[in-house]
């Protein structure tokens, strides 16, 4: 099982509209950083999709999806929930499974009213069924037949979720993370991290923030994602090499793919 890094970068994307940074104008192509987004891909072929932000169309084309069996949306702020009528070319025979807090389901079916109310035919619009994930419990999910554990996060205010598969968990858009969601976190060994910049920001961690966490969690190997174009992928590895010579971190960058060892039980 794999999980894919489908986006990488901050609300923006890089490169950013107008901007001629030496980041937005770079060469290299890990610095063009499609808005944050993820899927985990089962060795049966299941694929399940971390938020559906803006680019998502021109994401699952340049991955090759021919199927979507569920959606798991972190928060519902533009750039990650976008992108969610490009899903109804998987719906067209069944319903669509979306998981999210509940609050978060009450935003898309106010965001999304289109979805749910009878229209005309024609146009086309996506076939989902919202579903509210109550995290009160540490209580693993299954959803398209893998095991799933939701992870209560914060992004400034705002309670979002970040998704733990197996040795793996991947948590976006955060600057806090509550003490029991620690728990849930024991035993990672791969980390997917926001990690906007290095100057401090009032709802993402900063790369030293990041490194905080990293060290608490103890991964043996994480990543930097939602990352703006304050650095180009080589020089946030430069960073990592000064900052962290002591672990195995680097940034995230599209098209990534981690392998996930899924528990038994």
């Amino acid at each position: 099982m794999e999980l894919e890094i489908l986006g990488s970068g901050t609300s923006h994307g890089i490169p950013v509209i107008g901007c001629a940074c030496p980041v937005c104008d770079s060469k290299d192509p890990r610095d063009a950083r499609y808005r944050a987004s993820a899927l985990i891909r089962a060795d049966d072929g299941t694929i399940i999709v971390i938020d559906s932000g803006p680019e998502f169309r021109l994401q699952a084309i340049r991955a090759r999806l021919t199927r979507v069996d569920a959606l798991l949306v972190t928060h519902p702020h533009a750039d990650h929930v976008h992108g969610l009528d490009d899903l109804r070319i998987f719906t067209h025979t069944r319903e669509l499974p979306v998981y999210a807090n509940p609050a978060t389901v009450e935003e898309l079916a106010e965001r999304f009213s289109y979805i749910f109310r009878s229209t005309q035919e024609g146009g086309g619009k996506p076939h989902i069924k919202l579903i509210p994930v109550v995290t009160d419990s540490p209580e693993w999910l299954e959803i398209a037949g893998i095991r799933i554990l939701p992870i209560p996060l914060l992004h400034g205010s705002l309670p979002i979720l970040g998704w733990r598969i197996g040795d793996t968990a991947y948590l976006t858009d955060c600057n806090r993370i509550p003490e029991e969601s620690f728990s849930r976190l024991s035993g990672v060994k791969n980390l997917v991290i926001d990690a906007l910049r290095v100057r401090p920001h009032s709802t993402h961690f900063s790369f030293p923030e990041a490194l905080e966490v990293i060290r608490r969690i103890g991964p043996e190997r994480a990543w930097f994602t939602h990352i703006c174009h304050d650095f180009s992928h080589t020089t946030i590895q430069e960073w990592l090499d000064k900052n962290a010579p002591d672990k195995k971190i680097e940034p995230a960058y599209d098209g990534l793919r981690i392998t996930i060892h899924q528990y038994d039980n």
